[in-house]
């Protein structure tokens, strides 16, 4: 730019910038006039000497072209030096990106001027946005907010309400100044002004006109006004819905709040929102997390309570238990009795989940002592049902159970079986015998049960299968019994395997399958003597 070019007529940043890439790019010079009222005209630009030559040294090539800002002078921009034959387009379009310039800066003066006349408001703006974002405490967060809308508006004292819906009210989260009204609001209350806000999702003003007092607010002098603002959440997909109200009363000093005042607190009030929904989500994630982690300690404790069926000696023995549930009702039991017996025991709670945990651990836990004492499956079973009887109404749950003893040197085994449909003595030759129900299970047998039976077992040949009816159920196709019948043709297929990789087998197999019912625990238990 020439030297003794006007201060007030300098050209702003991004129409330089343009000209000189210009230059720098095609080796050609401009000059560029400002028109002034009375026609007369003052170079506000003009390019630099180029290869040694002055731009007075350039006497063919010049195209003028006038541009027309949206604000400011016109100006005449002559283009020299141009390529032969691109005189006009180029000069067409240098003309257009230099207005566009002009334009853009136009639009950053504006932009500036706006942001400091708001600089007060935008400043508050991104405080708030700080706060949230470093204050995970919504009572705090909400009430330093609060603080700085008051400061900002001239507020006198203000309150901040979260609508919780569970209960379907208003719950008072923050307040300053001399705030003292009540901390729940019904969000049904015809009279309340909070209550109406929240139910209409829309703004009110009022006041100040002679001395009242809305309904659930504090007692307001004649000269107060009053701002409420629904706290509005838009989700990424679906409608907006309204999730709390910022109230605003006695406008200092004695004044009445404004459109302006009101278009503030409501894109402050849209930040709370998105803050108030995090802050669910956080919530809800949380509470999530603490379940899971109960539940994944209650599945291990519960595993825990089971024997290790592996380990167990005396017997060949496998047995898994696989939850629907990250906690289930199903539950085996090994024993080792007097004399070389050996009790194995199998139930299932009628529904599963933690209720039906409780039942299978206070079973198990029973049983052991029951048992161990000595007592025949009849007087176990009898003991059991004695035991858990007012705990199963209570939660109208019911179990099934099938408690055996076995005898390898009498060659014999005796249960007493309430109402478990699947339990079997596999014989050398393949054949399933159904180990019948003797009674209904625990928890509706009635007082007068429990029966047992005795039955042949042959030591080193027989094979015992027990396990629940979520094993069939998942194997099952439309026919009537095909679940149970796939588990016995698994048995009889592989009968001289290990105890351990026939359980393998069962549990691969529901693995594959398509159940057409709804998952429930699978159990099973297979064990050799």
């Amino acid at each position: 730019m020439s030297p003794d070019i006007p201060a007030l007529r300098a050209l702003p940043d991004p129409v330089q910038q343009t000209l000189r890439d210009f230059e720098k790019a095609l080796s050609i010079s401009f000059r560029l006039h400002q028109i002034d009222d009375d026609s007369r005209s003052h170079l506000v630009y003009a390019s630099p000497p180029a290869s040694g030559r002055s731009l007075g040294d350039v006497k063919d090539g010049c195209v003028s072209r006038t541009i027309s800002p949206r604000e400011g002078p016109t100006l005449r921009l002559e283009v020299w030096g141009c390529p032969e034959g691109r005189e006009e387009s180029l000069a067409d379009l240098v003309t257009q990106l230099v207005e566009r310039a002009f334009e853009f800066s136009q639009e950053v003066r504006f932009f500036t001027y706006e942001l400091s006349e708001r600089y007060e408001e935008i400043n508050l703006l991104y405080s708030i946005s700080e706060t949230l974002g470093s204050l995970l405490r919504l009572e705090e967060a909400a009430t330093v907010i609060l603080g700085e809308v008051c400061d900002v508006l001239g507020a006198k004292r203000g309150s901040l309400w979260v609508y919780e819906a569970e209960g379907d009210y208003l719950k008072l989260v923050a307040g300053v100044g001399d705030y003292t009204g009540e901390a729940t609001l019904q969000v049904s209350d015809s009279e309340g002004v909070t209550a109406r806000v929240f139910r209409e999702g829309r703004p009110l003003i009022a006041g100040p006109s002679g001395s009242w007092s809305p309904p659930h607010l504090p007692a307001m002098e004649a000269n107060e006004s009053l701002l409420c603002v629904p706290i509005r959440y838009t989700p990424p997909a679906g409608e907006p819905r309204t999730v709390g109200v910022i109230n605003l009363i006695g406008q200092r000093p004695g004044g009445r709040f404004t459109a302006s005042d009101q278009k503030l607190l409501a894109a402050i009030a849209s930040q709370v929102g998105s803050a108030l929904e995090n802050h669910r989500l956080v919530r809800e994630s949380l509470a999530q997390e603490r379940l899971t982690r109960e539940m994944e300690l209650a599945n291990n404790l519960q595993m825990k309570l089971l024997p290790v069926a592996e380990s167990f000696e005396g017997a060949e023995v496998a047995a898994r238990v696989q939850p629907a549930e990250q906690v289930g009702g199903d539950f085996f039991h090994l024993l080792h009795l007097p004399e070389g017996q050996i009790g194995v025991m199998i139930g299932d709670v009628s529904t599963h989940g933690f209720p039906a945990a409780l039942i299978m651990a206070l079973s198990m836990s029973a049983a052991s002592i029951y048992a161990l004492e000595g007592g025949r499956p009849s007087g176990v079973l009898r003991q059991l049902d004695d035991a858990l009887r007012d705990e199963l109404e209570t939660t109208e749950m019911f179990l099934s159970l099938f408690y055996g003893i076995i005898d390898p040197s009498r060659g014999t085994l005796t249960y007493a079986n309430a109402g478990h449909p699947h339990a079997f003595n596999i014989h050398q030759d393949g054949l399933a015998e159904r180990l019948e129900a003797t009674d209904p299970p625990v928890g509706i047998a009635g007082p007068e049960a429990y029966g047992e039976k005795t039955v042949a077992w042959k030591t080193g040949q027989d094979l015992l299968l027990l396990f629940t009816d979520g094993l069939s159920d998942t194997l099952a196709t439309e026919v009537q019994g095909s679940g149970e019948a796939a588990v016995l043709e698994v048995m009889a297929s592989g009968r001289e395997k290990k105890a351990y990789d026939l359980v393998d087998d069962l549990f691969a197999r529901a693995e594959k399958a398509n159940p057409t019912v709804p998952a429930d625990d699978i159990t099973a238990l297979v064990l050799r003597v």
